[in-house]
């Protein structure tokens, strides 16, 4: 868990000081210097135009972790608001609700996405938010069943008996209970998302050149495959090393937060 959380601070701060790391500019071209292996000067290669990988990569690492964190935090607070009121009320409010989270259930998610970003059109924002509309439900089911839990117990009663209204004893008294599972959804968010991009960009419906994310350098990479394998190998590595240290992460807050309790909280 400490070397996966290490990871990810690193690859956080690649994120934030990319402009600073980079060696060049994202889109710098350099017309003598094109499809050129790892060296001294290119520290990753160049790609068919002759931009430096390396500092591709960390403007793509800016533009992957962007849209994990903001997806993973809006698709949190969107599914606990939801699902903590469908939880809370009950009766015929909750089974309508639901219900709504089965129909999003029921389509598949890349259709979904598809759908929605031809409505919004391609882009970071438009996967921003096609992701975030397919990825709340989850948030939603297992947060109506946190509220659930919770919302018979004792000292929810001894709220209620003292006079509290509905929503302090639903956000004063039975969400902070649930942050241990909320923190762990957080964390498989977060990488599911970056995986999702990175898949959409990969296949050509995500991020617009000359921006480049980790898929769409990928997808570039693609194409060179055999001559150049470099300009996809990097690429792979980096969505790799970082979904796997996500994925072992969550596994440790999972276990310290709720040992009694290990659920998938994918």
């Amino acid at each position: 868990m400490l070397g996966s959380g290490v990871l990810i601070i690193m690859v956080c701060i690649m994120a934030a000081l990319a402009p600073w790391l980079a060696p060049y500019s994202y889109d710098a071209q350099d017309n003598t210097a094109l499809l050129q292996l790892p060296s001294s000067e290119h520290w990753m290669g160049t790609d068919r135009l002759g931009r430096d990988l390396f500092s591709r990569l960390l403007y793509g690492t800016r533009i992957s972790m962007s849209m994990g964190l903001l997806t993973a935090l809006s698709a949190l607070v969107l599914g606990t608001v939801y699902g903590a009121i469908s939880g809370y009320v009950g009766g015929r409010v909750d089974n309508w609700m639901m219900r709504w989270v089965d129909i999003v259930y029921a389509l598949p998610d890349l259709l979904l996405i598809i759908l929605i970003m031809v409505i919004v059109g391609r882009g970071f924002w438009g996967i921003f938010l096609a992701l975030i509309l397919v990825s709340w439900v989850t948030v939603a089911r297992i947060v109506r069943g946190e509220v659930l839990k919770h919302r018979e117990q004792s000292y929810v009663e001894a709220a209620r008996a003292l006079g509290a209204g509905h929503l302090r004893i639903l956000f004063r008294h039975i969400l902070p209970n649930t942050f241990g599972p909320l923190i762990v959804i957080l964390t498989f968010r977060i990488p599911a998302a970056i995986l999702a991009e990175s898949t959409l960009s990969f296949v050509g419906l995500g991020i617009t050149p000359p921006l480049a994310s980790w898929g769409t350098l990928a997808n570039e990479g693609w194409a060179a495959l055999k001559f150049y394998p470099h300009l996809i190998v990097f690429p792979g590595l980096f969505i790799f090393f970082t979904i796997l240290a996500f994925n072992f992460f969550g596994d440790g807050l999972r276990d310290v937060l709720d040992p009694q309790n290990r659920r998938v909280y994918r």
